[in-house]
């Protein structure tokens, strides 16, 4: 059992931000948790890796119990940045971890270059953008190559590219062998890794897969959109238009080949087509209509 969370409760004060919490993973996959500011996400994994008490339940990681400081050397745990050292070098934080873990000093050179900080690796954390310092945290929690990896919000403040790269990196942690579990505000990053999310609810973790949600979202421009849109009415096709002129529809309502083939007997030109895969959003606005997702509580 590489995750073995049973009926996990935490308390503060008079509220209950954990539940009943239930996990079980067997093997290998990446996992995300999701859901409003203040719905305990990382209350949960500082619970898991010992962080944090809480009042009810168990926790295995890897057939261990999550006191068991030797789990530590198959799992790690990103957390936010305030625990880096300003004063210190990125190499300086590397270099601690391989001391402590016994791991050759040549990894430091792998896990950067992989990750491609190794222009600044040497210079101090208080000259670090948000982005570079994120790019630190996951060269910390990768360097020993962890069987389980815990991530919260490993995404934020990385540019488009960065965090291209990073999803690029934890898929292919994934495909090695390695179990990753995440929290993340970023629904769109989220689709693109995994279909497997736990959204955190009144306490609780509701598992489901979005492949029973997801779809295409696509969003195309055409040489005439007035033409276009009278088309697309007369047919009693479900669409939007954005503020650039774009017409924007599901596959759910309207596969690409259809819209085509409706442009197409009208001479009307396809000038661009872009898709994403909308899923994670989509079942997050279903199940937290009305919640005020900016909401913070104090945890």
């Amino acid at each position: 059992m590489i995750v073995d969370v049973q009926n996990l409760k935490k308390k503060y004060k008079q509220q209950w931000v954990l539940n009943g919490v239930d996990v079980a993973i067997t093997e290998p996959q990446i996992v995300a948790l999701v859901g409003p500011n203040g719905s305990g996400k990382t209350t949960l994994l500082n619970c898991m890796t010992n962080l944090l008490a809480f009042d009810e339940g168990d926790v295995k990681l890897l057939g261990k119990k999550h006191t068991d400081s030797s789990i530590f050397y198959d799992v790690s745990y990103l957390q936010d940045n305030r625990i880096l050292y300003d004063h210190l070098t990125g190499f300086d934080h590397l270099k601690f971890i391989c001391n402590v873990q016994h791991i050759p000093l040549s990894r430091i050179k792998d896990v950067t270059d992989r990750i491609g900080m190794s222009s600044y690796v040497k210079k101090r954390v208080r000259n670090y953008s948000l982005g570079m310092k994120q790019h630190l945290l996951l060269a910390m929690v990768i360097i020993n190559e962890p069987k389980l990896l815990l991530l919260d919000e490993p995404l934020n403040g990385l540019d488009p590219t960065s965090a291209v790269s990073v999803r690029k990196i934890l898929l292919e942690l994934y495909k090695e062998g390695t179990t990753i579990i995440l929290s993340s505000h970023n629904l769109d990053e989220i689709d693109r890794l995994t279909h497997t999310v736990y959204f955190v609810k009144d306490g609780v973790l509701l598992k489901e897969s979005l492949k029973d949600v997801a779809s295409n979202q696509y969003y195309v421009s055409v040489s005439d959109l007035e033409k276009a849109q009278f088309v697309l009415d007369e047919a009693s096709v479900s669409y939007d238009v954005t503020e650039t002129g774009e017409i924007v529809f599901e596959d759910i309502n309207l596969s690409l080949q259809s819209f085509i083939n409706h442009m197409n007997a009208h001479n009307i030109t396809l000038e661009k087509v872009d898709n994403q895969m909308i899923g994670a959003e989509k079942r997050y606005q279903q199940l937290f209509k009305g919640v005020d997702h900016h909401e913070t509580v104090s945890l």
